[in-house]
């Protein structure tokens, strides 16, 4: 994987937050994360931020999703943008993206991926859910996906999509488009 520029490093702030015992068999998960991240909002522009990434399980994403979404289920990925605005002088707080352990996991393995692989492409996902890409009508879902292409493409990773290709819309959160 590539590294974002210097100058977005600088100016991003993530935390990363490892909430569950099964992450820390991820190797250099941190860094995974925070690279991906980075050279999202690199992409796009948005890198005088800060954010949160908490690493979990499918149980805590479970909760989180039957409370802010009404789907008692686990995800692989949820994304809680930030309501309050900062002083002018401090780094705008994007909000918080949750990962899931064990969904993403299954996900990689169902799809042949590697699992950084996985990991690096929700965690850009779920940057493009903070700074307002969504994917709920085709035309919106093609934009977000074009953008997570050429980051994912920065990165070093193989377009996530590409392996469906003829076989009708992909499976986005759960729901088929």
């Amino acid at each position: 994987m590539t590294s974002a520029p210097r100058a977005a490093r600088k100016k991003l702030r993530i935390d990363v937050l490892i909430d569950s015992d099964r992450w820390k068999s991820a190797d250099n998960i941190r860094t995974l994360v925070r690279r991906a991240v980075a050279e999202a909002a690199s992409a796009q522009s948005t890198s005088e931020r800060e954010l949160a990434i908490v690493l979990t399980d499918d149980s805590a994403i479970r909760q989180l999703n039957r409370l802010w979404r009404g789907v008692d289920a686990p995800t692989n990925v949820l994304s809680f943008p930030a309501a309050i605005k900062q002083a002018e002088d401090e780094p705008a707080h994007l909000g918080d993206i949750v990962l899931a352990y064990q969904t993403i996991e299954r996900e990689a393995r169902a799809k042949d991926k590697p699992f950084a692989h996985h990991v690096a492409h929700l965690a850009v996902h779920g940057y493009l859910h903070l700074i307002g890409f969504d994917h709920e009508h085709d035309a919106d879902a093609e934009t977000m996906e074009q953008a997570e292409r050429k980051i994912l493409r920065r990165l070093s990773i193989p377009d996530p999509y590409r392996q469906n290709a003829g076989k009708g819309r992909n499976t986005r959160h759960g729901k088929k488009s």
